[in-house]
């Protein structure tokens, strides 16, 4: 018992040393220096306090948005071609991230997607012997439009499809044309044998 007091008595005498007294201000001081130091560090490397508002890039060309970008030192990256849309001139900003207005930093990456120049082109399918309906249907969810100048023909069925026409041409299956493309239907009169 009087082993254990003998060293608690000298932890104290050691706390109330000037050596330890010494170390601990040593110690604060550098976890203060080292805190500072770290803070002015990751500000100095992170650009704190720097904000640059994104600008509306939409509808502007590529030379445009690179030109822009440029004077704010902002870099860009095309990640996509969106679905044709004929409010926007061809080849021109359609979305970017981060949104306009947004702050970012320096040298900062501004995603964008380009209108493509046309629609895509789709595949026309073997409608042949389709009604009319059945035709007119699949042509719209597939993203053409079906004309009102209709060919007859003189064939058993009435309202099936014996081919179809494009500006007047006929086309087979397998042609590609753009989407909202007008179709035009090559249809049977029910007049024949």
């Amino acid at each position: 018992m009087s082993n254990l007091t003998e060293k608690s008595g000298g932890l104290f005498q050691f706390i109330k040393s000037k050596s330890f007294l010494t170390n601990v201000i040593i110690a604060v001081v550098a976890i203060f220096i080292f805190v500072f130091g770290l803070q002015w560090w990751l500000g100095v490397t992170t650009n704190h306090n720097q904000k640059i508002q994104v600008p509306n890039l939409h509808k502007m060309s590529l030379d445009e948005v690179t030109q822009k970008l440029d004077e704010l030192n902002l870099d860009f990256v095309v990640i996509d071609s969106a679905s044709y849309n004929p409010e926007y001139p061809k080849k021109s900003i359609i979305e970017q991230d981060p949104e306009a207005g947004d702050f970012v930093k320096e040298k900062r990456k501004i995603y964008l997607t380009l209108n493509p120049s046309k629609y895509r082109d789709v595949v026309i399918p073997d409608l042949n012997g389709r009604t009319r309906r059945q035709a007119t249907t699949h042509l719209r969810s597939i993203g053409f439009k079906v004309g009102s100048n209709v060919t007859w023909v003189h064939d058993i069925g009435k309202d099936v499809v014996r081919g179809l026409k494009h500006n007047g041409q006929k086309i087979e299956p397998g042609t590609k044309l753009p989407k909202q493309t007008t179709i035009d239907l090559i249809l049977g009169d029910g007049n024949g044998n």
